[in-house]
């Protein structure tokens, strides 16, 4: 099952007590703040969750699986995420 961003929302209103108006500022400013961290080449580290890490990738030669054709695949950045033990330790069904 996929928790999406309204369930994320409804369990905040209701854990503190808060309007859905203002649950959702919440969320949004705390996913703004990741994403710009992000764009900027930082890393995001939550301790007790986890480490979302900008990586560099190079230039690499590809192939359209399609077609077969030869391609080169631009440099770009990904996204990585890498859990806390803590977090590996409850999804292993240790506590």
């Amino acid at each position: 099952m996929t928790l999406t961003k309204a369930q994320l929302l409804d369990s905040i209103r209701k854990q503190l007590d808060l309007p859905k108006t203002r649950s959702a500022e919440v969320i949004e400013s705390l996913l703004e703040i990741i994403k710009k961290s992000l764009e900027d080449g930082k890393d995001v580290l939550i301790s007790g969750f986890g480490k979302f890490c900008v990586k560099e990738k190079r230039e690499r030669p590809g192939r359209n699986p399609r077609t077969r054709e030869e391609v080169t695949v631009k440099p770009r950045r990904v996204v990585t995420f890498k859990c806390s033990k803590r977090l590996r330790d409850r999804v292993n069904g240790k506590r």
